[in-house]
């Protein structure tokens, strides 16, 4: 089932998600429900904390970018409990943009390389690492479950000069609740 998404401006976004005690039916149903919400936006990653649920759970499947232009399709991948255990010093500078925050793409710095380890769907520890763009998409949904947003790890002046954009957003979205 495709659910909601929760966009800039409801509290879930910035509130740090609890751990997942357990790997039951209803978890598995959120894994499923999650993907078909990604898949169905677009996405190369998903939080729960984004559909409303805050759960140290996400979801991505990252494409691969070929330098001819080729874009080889992303494979699925399930994090629950995810840690970061390592990172790099060494930086790498993309273009980012999230389900949460529609229309807004920002450059942000992070680790070129981060090593993440989580548990899987059926309960199996693992540890993995990723570089360059596959790193961003991991920092960016791992980010989402201590409820930090991407605009967070911009310049202030370039938040300055979206803010107008971002209080849009904030209004479409999370109307105020009549009394």
């Amino acid at each position: 089932m495709r659910l909601p998404l929760a966009y800039y401006g409801n509290a879930i976004l910035r509130k740090k998600a609890a751990s997942v005690v357990a790997i039951d039916d209803q978890v598995k149903k959120l894994v499923a429900d999650m993907i078909e919400t990604m898949d169905a936006h677009n996405g190369c990653g998903l939080a729960a904390p984004q559909v409303n649920c805050s759960q140290a759970i996400f979801v991505t499947c990252i494409p691969k970018y070929h330098e001819d232009e080729l874009v080889e399709p992303g494979k699925l991948k399930i994090y629950i409990n995810p840690k970061i255990v390592d990172f790099s010093r060494e930086i790498c500078i993309l273009e980012e943009a999230c389900l949460s925050i529609p229309g807004i793409e920002e450059v942000v710095e992070r680790p070129f390389r981060v090593t993440i380890q989580a548990t899987d769907l059926d309960g199996e520890s693992f540890t993995e690492e990723f570089e360059e763009f596959d790193a961003h998409v991991i920092m960016h949904e791992y980010d989402h479950i201590h409820g930090v947003l991407f605009i967070d790890r911009i310049a202030n002046k370039r938040k300055m000069a979206i803010e107008p954009r971002l209080k849009a957003i904030k209004k479409k979205y999370n109307p105020p609740q009549s009394q």
